[in-house]
């Protein structure tokens, strides 16, 4: 079985529109994404996913936003 990971991103996010455009590309990628957490006043997007860091990050960038940090938790 493949393990759980969580991953932290740190996104420039200026309005919902932008968090609910992270949120529309990760959830394509459910049963694969389980859980999708984004606050929009932290800017802060926290993924848990059996996919790999660098899959999660290329759909993030995909959506045009600014990724200033990121991490596997």
């Amino acid at each position: 079985m493949s393990t759980q990971n969580h991953y932290h991103f740190n996104v420039v996010m200026s309005c919902e529109g932008c968090s609910n455009a992270i949120r529309r590309v990760l959830t394509r990628l459910e049963p694969d994404v389980s859980k999708i957490d984004i606050s929009l006043e932290k800017q802060t997007v926290d993924v848990y996913t059996v996919l790999p860091f660098e899959t999660i990050l290329e759909k993030i960038k995909k959506t045009g936003k600014e990724v200033k940090s990121a991490k596997k938790l």
